[in-house]
């Protein structure tokens, strides 16, 4: 399985980071990856001048914004 996690310090949060965790839960489900994607909360990625920090497992932190979270989630999870 694989852990998706999405920062959810200070900055992140003003930033978004639960609205793209509600972006990302909707498309673990659409896309039917429950069993597949563990997705969590981590607190402060050290990235906190860039959009909301996301990891894959232990890579990242990658930045994600409102705008491109579906992007990002069907670059790193349907087209692989």
């Amino acid at each position: 399985m694989v852990k998706l996690s999405v920062c959810v310090g200070s900055s992140c949060h003003l930033r978004g980071a639960y609205d793209i965790i509600k972006i990302f839960e909707s498309l673990i489900k659409q896309y039917k990856l429950e069993d597949k994607i563990k997705l969590t909360a981590e607190f402060c990625c050290g990235n906190c001048t860039q959009p909301v920090s996301v990891k894959i497992d232990q890579n990242g932190p990658f930045s994600v914004t409102r705008e491109n979270a579906g992007e990002f989630f069907k670059k790193y999870f349907l087209e692989v």
